[in-house]
C-alpha cells in the first residue's frame, strides 16, 4: 500500500491537473456551491468581456476573468490532488486483488479446483496452503498456519491464524508462509476488506460528514448574504449620482464569500482519511474519524488488546525444602506434551530460567493429556507421576495425600499469585506436593506509557474483562488504566457504553472477539483489531490492521488534527477577508464617497490596481494552503483553552497579517508591471 513519497510528485500533479478541469462540470461543481457561484461570476464576466464594457479596460477585465477561472481552478485542483492520492494508494491494493486465485474445495476429501477469486460465493472452502495468497476475507475452520499480512498492514513479522478462538479471521491478499490452513469465506464476490479498502482510499465511498456538512451549509448561508449585499449596491451608487460597474461588483462578491476555506473543505476531509489510511486503520465513514477527536471514555478489552491474549508463565514458586530445579524438572515434564500456549510457555521458561535440556519424554512414558472434567494433565514417567493443574484438583488427585504444613504453604502461595492478578497452577509428584507455576497474562510493551499519553489528552481509559476483581484490578494497575469493569458481560459492556453516551460523552470501544460485536457497534468510534474475528470487524466502524489498542492515540490525534486543521483554515480565510475589503471597499467606492480614501491603509495605487491585486491573492492563497490542508495542522496534547488561543493567535492573527502584505506586494508588481 504505497504512494508518492512527494505530495507534489509528476505522478500525482498531471492526473490532478486533468481531472481539476474535468470537475468544472456543473454537475460536479454544484457540489461545492460557493466554487460553483464563483464560476458562474467568472462565465458572466466572460460574456461581458464578449460583448464589450466600455467603462473600464479590455485588458483589466481579461485579467479579471483569468484570475476568477483560476481560483476555480484551483479549489478543484486541491480536491482532486487529494483524491489522486488516495487512488495511488488503491493501485497497489488492486494489482494485488487482480492476481488472487482460489483453490476451491470441491467436497470431496482434499480435492480442489483453481478458480478465480472473483467466483468465490460466500461460505465456499477454500485450501490455502504454504506460498498462497488468501483468496477472499474469511474465517479459519481448519488448521492453523503463520500468515504474513504485510500485504495489508505493511508488518513484515508474520502471525498466527488458526481454527476457533479469536485469531480465526484472514483477510484476503495476505500470504500463508508456513503449513496450511481450510478458509471458509465470510464475503460476498466484490464486498471483501480489501475492495472496501480500495474504495476508502480511492474516495469512491467517502460522504460528506455532519461537521462538513455544517461548515458547508455556513458557507452558502454567508454567500446568499453577501450576495444580497452586493445586489444592493447599485441602487445605493445611483442614489448617490453615480454607477459601479458589474464587473468591479462581480469582483467585490468574489473577495467577500469564503472561497478560500470552501476551495479547500473536501480536500481536507479526504485528506483526513487518507492519513488515517496511512497508519493502517480502515475506517468505514469520515464521521468515525471526526468522532475520533472528540472521543472522552476509551474502553478497551483486556484479553488480546490490551494483554497478548494467552496466559504465560512467569513465575515457579517451590515450596519449602524443595530445591527450585526439581520443581523446574517436573513442570518441564509435565508440559512437553502440553500444546497449548500455556504448556509451551512453562517449558520455555523452565529451559531458560533453570538451563533444562530435556527434548523429548523418555521411551514408554504414558501422557495423561488436560481434561475439562479433572482439570490436570501429567505423565508417568518409569513409574514417576508427575501432575500439574488447578490447585483444588491437585488435591484430590491420585496420590495427593500431601500433609498438613505443605498444603497450607501451597495456600498460601496460591493467594499471592491470585492477588498479584496471576492464575496459580499446582504441582505435584507422585503424591508429593513440589510448588507452584505463576501464570499471568502479559500486558502488551509499551501500553502503560501510551495511555499515560491518551490521559494527557483528557481521553479516560477503561479495561474490561470478564476476569474476577482482583485479577482485574491487579491488571489494571500494571496496564495504566483509569478504571476496570470486571466480570463483564456483553449486556455489562452495553449498558456501560450506553450510560456514559447518556451523560454526553463520545465513547471509542477496542475490541477483537464476538463478543465484543454488540459494544464496538454501540461505541461511537469502534475500532475492531484485525487479529479479531470477522463478527467483531463487521461491527466497528473502524479496523486497526496492525491490532494495537493503543493505536487509539494515532486515531484519536488524526481525528483532532482534522478538525483542528478546518478549524484553522476557516480562521485564516475569515480574517484573510477583512485584509480584503480594505483592499476592494475603498477602490470601488472612493470616487462615489470620497472619505474612504482615509481605508486605503494599504497605499495600493489605483481602484484597479486593488481589485485586481485583491482577486490575484484570492486565487493563488489556495495552492498556498493546500500542503497544509493535505499534511493538516500538527496536533499537540494540550487543553482546549490554550489550544484555542494558540490556533487563533497563529491562523487568525496570520490570516490578518499575510493578506495586508501579499495584496501590497501584488499591488507592486501589478503596477510596475503596468497591468494596472
Amino acid at each position: 500500500m504505497t504512494a508518492p513519497s512527494s505530495m507534489f510528485s509528476a505522478a500525482l500533479i498531471m492526473p490532478a491537473c486533468r481531472d481539476a478541469l474535468r470537475k468544472l462540470s456543473p454537475r460536479q461543481l454544484i457540489r461545492n456551491p460557493v466554487l460553483f457561484v464563483t464560476a458562474c461570476v467568472a462565465a458572466l464576466l466572460t460574456l461581458l468581456l464578449v460583448i464589450g464594457d466600455p467603462g473600464l479596460s479590455v485588458g483589466f477585465q481579461i485579467q479579471l476573468v483569468i484570475w476568477l477561472w483560476l481560483t476555480v481552478l484551483f479549489g478543484t485542483f486541491a480536491e482532486a490532488l487529494a483524491e489522486g492520492r488516495g487512488r495511488a494508494q488503491a493501485a497497489s491494493l488492486r494489482a494485488t486483488k487482480a492476481e488472487l486465485k482460489a483453490k476451491l474445495m470441491l467436497g470431496v476429501g482434499d480435492t480442489y479446483e483453481i478458480v478465480p477469486a472473483s467466483r468465490l460465493d460466500k461460505d465456499a472452502i477454500v485450501l490455502v496452503e504454504t506460498g498462497d495468497l488468501i483468496p477472499a476475507d474469511g474465517e479459519v475452520i481448519e488448521g492453523v498456519a503463520s500468515v504474513n499480512e504485510a500485504a495489508i498492514n505493511g508488518e513484515s513479522a508474520p502471525v498466527i491464524r488458526e481454527a476457533g478462538g479469536d485469531r480465526s479471521a484472514v483477510t484476503a491478499g495476505t500470504r500463508v508462509i508456513s503449513d496450511r490452513i481450510k478458509v471458509r469465506v465470510t464475503a460476498e464476490a466484490g464486498h471483501g476488506f480489501l475492495d472496501r479498502m480500495i474504495a476508502l482510499v480511492e474516495g469512491a465511498e467517502r460522504r460528506k460528514t455532519p461537521n462538513e456538512v455544517a461548515l458547508t451549509i455556513l458557507l452558502v448561508g454567508l454567500t446568499i448574504i453577501f450576495l444580497i449585499a452586493v445586489a444592493t449596491i447599485p441602487g445605493f451608487a445611483a442614489y448617490a449620482g453615480g454607477a459601479v460597474p458589474v464587473v468591479l461588483l462581480a469582483a467585490l462578491l468574489i473577495t467577500l464569500i469564503p472561497t478560500t476555506i470552501a476551495a479547500l473543505l473536501s480536500a481536507i476531509g479526504i485528506a483526513g482519511m487518507d492519513r488515517l489510511v496511512r497508519f493502517n486503520v480502515l475506517a468505514k465513514s469520515g464521521r468515525a474519524v471526526e468522532a475520533a477527536g472528540d472521543v472522552d471514555v476509551l474502553l478497551l478489552d483486556k484479553t488480546g488488546t490490551i494483554t497478548v491474549g494467552d496466559r504465560q508463565a512467569t513465575e515457579l514458586r517451590p515450596l519449602a525444602g524443595i530445591d527450585s530445579n526439581a520443581l523446574a524438572e517436573a513442570a518441564l515434564l509435565s508440559s512437553l506434551a502440553d500444546e497449548t500456549p500455556e504448556g509451551r510457555s512453562i517449558v520455555a521458561l523452565a529451559r531458560e530460567r533453570h538451563a533444562l535440556r530435556v527434548a523429548a519424554l523418555p521411551a514408554g512414558s504414558d501422557i495423561i493429556p488436560f481434561s475439562a472434567q479433572t482439570r490436570l494433565s501429567g505423565v508417568r514417567v518409569a513409574g514417576v507421576l508427575i501432575q500439574k493443574g488447578a490447585v483444588d484438583s491437585v488435591l484430590k488427585a491420585e496420590g495427593g495425600g500431601a500433609d498438613g504444613p505443605a498444603i497450607e504453604e501451597l495456600r498460601r502461595i496460591t493467594d499471592e499469585i491470585a492477588r498479584s492478578g496471576g492464575t496459580p497452577l499446582a504441582v505435584i509428584r507422585d503424591g508429593r506436593l513440589l510448588g507452584a507455576i505463576h501464570l499471568k497474562d502479559v500486558v502488551k510493551a509499551g501500553v502503560r506509557e501510551r495511555f499515560g499519553e491518551l490521559r494527557k489528552m483528557g481521553i479516560r481509559t477503561v479495561m474490561i474483562t470478564g476476569d474476577n476483581p482482583l485479577t482485574a484490578a491487579a491488571i489494571a494497575a500494571e496496564a495504566g488504566v483509569d478504571d476496570f469493569l470486571a466480570q463483564a458481560t456483553p449486556e455489562d459492556k452495553l449498558a456501560f457504553i450506553r450510560n456514559e453516551q447518556a451523560q454526553g460523552r463520545l465513547v471509542a470501544m477496542c475490541g477483537d472477539g464476538t463478543n465484543d460485536a454488540p459494544a464496538l457497534a454501540q461505541a461511537d468510534v469502534g475500532v475492531a483489531m484485525n487479529t479479531g474475528t470477522q463478527a467483531a470487524r463487521e461491527a466497528g466502524n473502524m479496523v486497526d490492521l496492525d491490532s494495537d489498542p493503543t493505536k487509539l492515540i494515532e486515531i484519536v490525534g488524526l481525528g483532532k488534527q482534522l478538525l483542528m486543521t478546518r478549524g484553522a483554515l476557516t480562521t485564516f480565510s475569515v480574517a484573510n477577508d477583512v485584509a480584503k475589503y480594505f483592499a476592494i471597499i475603498p477602490a470601488i467606492f472612493v470616487a462615489l464617497y470620497p472619505a474612504l480614501g482615509v481605508l486605503n491603509v494599504m497605499g495600493l495605487k489605483t481602484p484597479e490596481s486593488a481589485v485586481l491585486s485583491a482577486i490575484i491573492f484570492n486565487a493563488i492563497i489556495i495552492p498556498l494552503l493546500v500542503p497544509l490542508a493535505l499534511k493538516g495542522v500538527r496536533y499537540r496534547p494540550m487543553a482546549a483553552g490554550p489550544l484555542l488561543a494558540r490556533n487563533l493567535a497563529i491562523y487568525g492573527l496570520g490570516g490578518l497579517v499575510a493578506p495586508f502584505a501579499g495584496i501590497k506586494l501584488i499591488d507592486l508588481a501589478v503596477t510596475g508591471l503596468h497591468f494596472a
